[in-house]
């Protein structure tokens, strides 16, 4: 990639954006593959991004560039920063229970998406004179928010409330503290890559920062320093012992590994952690936001970007995000 000093804020910004979303699409054929040599039986050509879900599979019908149910929840998030000028819980809470609502919704419906629309079910029905604030998410730990947090980070880099912000974020659908801890230490990375920092200085500023957390810190730090030690081994391998799953416990130093080895190259990280296997479009997501915030909308392949389903409608919200700015 050469010298990333040089990339101007706004292009980092979209780099954030696009590189969340072109990460999970990559994602979507090998998604949830757990085994390595199924995944090598379903694709014998190798893994290339972009493949076409196999009969039977999570998100089979859904066609190259399509999202997984991550995506799709991430494009609502982005549309509704972009409509708002600012995150707005109520305005995004709506419009995803609405646009993911079982019996709506076609493809796959994650834990957080239905304990959400549960608890938005069960607290209406129990307070019919009240509104839904949208901060009763589900209990999960999962990668729900970390597939989409982007545009949120790019429209309030600059302000001062950005991780109590974040934290409504994610509450919408994840009202869950290691969720909320792992979401601000995420925002924290973005930050830090935003300024220009170097891979490495900007882990450890925040590895320092989240120490503080008096809950997680411990265990926060810990995660940050396995993602390190695992320097001597592939992507892959280290994957496996880390974690392929879906638990930010697992799939946060996952994806951190993936980033500290391979941030010079947005395609050759991305398919790294595709070929891993395991719940790969949340961790190709969210190291892909990283990527796009080290690199710039330049360091992600034009051709990848191209491929995404509503690119333009993406563009434009995209752009939007960036004008606030």
């Amino acid at each position: 990639m050469g010298n990333t000093n040089n990339i101007t804020t706004a292009d980092r910004l979209r780099g954030m954006i696009w590189g969340q979303l072109v990460g999970d699409a990559a994602a979507l054929g090998s998604h949830w593959i757990y085994n390595l040599s199924e995944l090598k039986i379903a694709y014998p050509n190798g893994i290339h991004g972009f493949e076409i879900p196999k009969e039977g599979h999570y998100h089979a019908g859904k066609s190259p560039g399509d999202f997984t149910h991550y995506g799709d929840a991430a494009v609502i998030l982005l549309q509704s920063v972009a409509s708002c000028g600012c995150f707005n819980a109520i305005h995004f809470g709506s419009l995803f229970t609405e646009t993911m609502s079982l019996g709506k919704y076609p493809g796959y419906i994650d834990h957080a998406t239905r304990g959400t629309i549960e608890n938005k079910h069960n607290f209406e029905n129990l307070h019919p004179d009240k509104a839904f604030e949208f901060q009763h998410g589900a209990d999960d730990d999962q990668l729900a928010t970390a597939s989409s947090l982007a545009p949120v980070v790019a429209v309030h880099f600059e302000d001062s409330s950005l991780l109590e912000i974040v934290e409504s974020a994610t509450r919408v659908r994840q009202n869950n503290n290691r969720a909320v801890a792992y979401m601000q230490t995420h925002a924290r990375i973005l930050l830090e890559l935003l300024g220009g920092r170097d891979v490495h200085s900007a882990l450890h500023r925040v590895e320092e920062m989240v120490a503080k957390d008096t809950i997680f810190g411990g265990e926060l730090k810990r995660k940050i320093n396995s993602a390190f030690s695992y320097s001597t081994k592939s992507i892959i391998d280290a994957t496996l012992e880390l974690g392929q799953s879906c638990p930010l416990i697992s799939s946060f130093p996952s994806s951190l590994q993936s980033f500290i080895k391979q941030n010079e190259s947005y395609e050759h990280c991305i398919l790294s952690i595709l070929r891993a296997g395991g719940d790969n479009a949340g961790r190709a997501s969210i190291t892909g936001a990283w990527l796009g915030a080290y690199l710039g909308i330049n360091g992600i392949p034009a051709l990848w970007r191209g491929q995404l389903k509503d690119v333009e409608r993406i563009h434009d919200w995209v752009e939007t995000i960036v004008s606030y700015t």
